[in-house]
């Protein structure tokens, strides 16, 4: 069934997500920060910028004016960077129908409340929409899905229903949707690979070979768990899509910004030379700081979301980094 879709977002993610869901029949409306933006996308039919070579369809239609992108929209895809997710979708409330689903696709913790992005959206939407927010995880860089290369994601809702419609909305061609009620798992997955991704391409940038980027995603994916399951999510969640599928893209993955931010670091560059150069929002940048708290926060232990802080924002030299990793005591595996 089609129905009218709202992407709030006109970045690399935020056009594949419009492509998918025009793909699968539906009318969407595409929102960009600004009017030139948004036009520049409209009269020439392709995101220049952020998906260049692929035709945006004629059932997209990108625009600058919230409430023209909101109005009537059944569903409600918000994709825009995880620490603007407030500022944006503060404004955009008040043009949701109240009957509308609201689906987080951006991934991140939030610096400072350290929330995660569908609590974001609890507390700066209207009452009405809480029980239908649902967000969307897995292992699916924008390109990819842009091309309409084949891709499995999973929708996380407490809402049937909602989730249901959300995974309806999307699933078609080689677009594969499955669905699941742990929020809390989906988001962390999502979000708190990009902060292993760093160390992998950390890994990579020195030469430190397969076996030391496989230690880091084995061992990245039980720091992951740790603290998803002291914030009640179920260990399960991080063995499917939104845990080690997405953790394996985005630590091994060319197109993956976070890898290549590590890359970087492991090459000797700045993190301001490395942002510079990559012309694009690395979300493990930023989450990395709030994933460091969040975990104090908790009483969890992570490590290379320590190492990864320290290289990051006190400027930590990578060999020394790298020591202090290895070098911590022998344990059980498990623990």
């Amino acid at each position: 069934m089609s129905i009218r879709c709202a992407v709030i977002g006109s970045g690399s993610w935020g056009t594949a997500l419009a492509l998918q869901l025009a793909r699968a029949g539906n009318d969407v409306w595409m929102w960009s920060r600004t009017a030139d933006a948004a036009s520049a996308i409209q009269v020439a039919r392709e995101n220049k910028r952020y998906l260049p070579g692929i035709p945006i369809p004629n059932n997209v239609t990108t625009a600058h004016d919230l409430a023209a992108v909101l109005k009537d929209a059944r569903l409600v895809v918000a994709a825009v960077p995880s620490q603007s997710l407030r500022e944006v979708m503060a404004q955009a409330g008040a043009f949701i129908h109240s009957d509308a689903v609201v689906c987080c696709a951006s991934k991140g913790v939030e610096n400072g409340s350290l929330m995660t992005m569908h609590h974001v959206l609890l507390d700066v939407l209207p009452t009405s929409l809480h029980s239908r927010v649902c967000a969307l995880a897995g292992p699916s860089f924008a390109r990819e899905v842009g091309e309409g290369r084949p891709t499995a994601v999973v929708v996380a809702g407490l809402d049937e229903p909602a989730a249901h419609l959300v995974a309806d909305a999307f699933h078609a061609g080689a677009f594969r949707v499955y669905h699941t009620d742990d929020m809390m798992g989906a988001e962390l997955g999502g979000a708190l690979k990009n902060v292993i991704a760093i160390a992998c391409g950390v890994a990579d940038g020195i030469g430190a070979g397969l076996n030391a980027r496989a230690a880091l995603i084995t061992r990245g994916l039980a720091e992951i768990g740790r603290l998803a399951s002291s914030l009640g999510a179920n260990p399960m969640t991080l063995a499917g899509l939104a845990g080690m599928g997405d953790l394996v893209l985005t630590c091994t993955g060319d197109l993956s910004r976070n890898r290549r931010v590590g890359i970087g670091l492991g090459q000797g560059k700045t993190l301001e030379q490395i942002l510079e150069e990559l012309g694009q929002v690395a979300e493990g940048v930023r989450t990395t700081r709030s994933a460091r708290n969040l975990g104090i926060q908790s009483g969890v232990e992570m490590p290379i979301t320590e190492q990864v802080y320290l290289m990051l924002y006190e400027n930590k030299p990578v060999p020394e980094a790298l020591k202090d990793l290895l070098g911590r005591q022998r344990k059980a595996e498990r623990d």
